[in-house]
């Protein structure tokens, strides 16, 4: 992906250097053991602050987090991927929907932060928080999906970016607050199924954005989009839990098989059109 000089975005909320709590030491679990957290919150369908044992609450306070040329690269990357969602999002609305597009603000740490929507931290991974209009992001995840999930390439990490952008256009769009509140008047079975549809949306929605990013910006390099798709497989319910030595249980999926993952992002990747991102009024997942 083109994104070295290019323009980013001024919708960003850099905390990394205001410490948090050494990395990895979140209720006491090292770094390797949060990484293990997460993708086993991943396989459960909950949120990882329930198994760390933090009630949603990030640790504040600390030494001031060092930069490193990494951290700095990393967030200049990030920017430029965020600029690219506005850029594309605020056509898109205008042409499809004869609407403005509101941005979202993505907030950057290193190690814990805090959310509305609980703590952010190395276990928990990226999310998009509805009740701030904020997306989270420790870009040490770029490097969890790279050498533990296996879906490597700045198209891979430029995909998460735009799938929890997805959430944010849902909450735009009016569709993830129905969607949660239905949630919370079902059973959990019933509750997982409606979020695979959330995640499946989302990943439609990043297909959208990868359009436009090949056809309309001409960011695209060759080798991009197989990388999107092979994150998407690499992340699918079905392939975590095998990877963690354990039978698919579909009643506890929360995003979606690998095969439903990449094959809703290739269809907003096809399509371009957002009425074929409505995961909500088919039986066809």
């Amino acid at each position: 992906m083109e994104w070295r000089g290019r323009r980013g975005s001024s919708n960003i909320e850099d905390r990394r250097r205001t410490g948090g709590g050494r990395a990895g030491q979140v209720a006491g679990i090292g770094g390797g053991g949060a990484i293990i957290v997460f993708l086993l919150a991943l396989f459960l369908g909950v949120d990882p602050s329930q198994l760390l044992g933090t009630g949603g609450v990030a640790p504040s306070g600390g030494a001031p987090a060092e930069m490193t040329a990494q951290d700095q690269a990393e967030g200049e990357f990030v920017s430029v991927v965020l600029g690219d969602t506005e850029e594309i999002w605020t056509r898109v609305f205008r042409e499809q929907l004869s609407r403005s597009y509101q941005p979202a603000t993505l907030v950057l740490f290193k190690e814990a932060t805090r959310s509305p929507c609980g703590g952010a931290t190395e276990a928990t991974g990226p999310f998009y928080c509805p009740a701030d209009r904020k997306v989270y992001l420790d870009t040490a995840f770029f490097t969890t999906l790279h050498q533990r999930l296996g879906a490597g390439g700045d198209f891979a990490a430029a995909y998460v970016v735009a799938h929890e952008i997805g959430h944010h256009v849902q909450n735009e769009l009016g569709i993830l607050g129905k969607a949660n509140q239905i949630r919370q008047q079902v059973s959990q079975a019933e509750s997982n199924a409606i979020s695979v549809r959330i995640e499946l949306q989302a990943d439609c929605l990043a297909g959208i954005w990868a359009r436009e990013a090949a056809q309309t910006l001409g960011v695209v390099e060759r080798g991009d989009l197989e990388e999107a798709v092979n994150a998407a497989r690499q992340i699918g319910d079905d392939t975590l839990q095998r990877n963690a030595g354990q039978r698919p249980m579909p009643h506890t999926f929360t995003h979606g098989t690998s095969e439903q993952r990449s094959r809703w992002f290739m269809i907003g990747l096809k399509s371009g059109q957002l009425a074929d991102c409505d995961t909500f009024q088919t039986d066809s997942l």
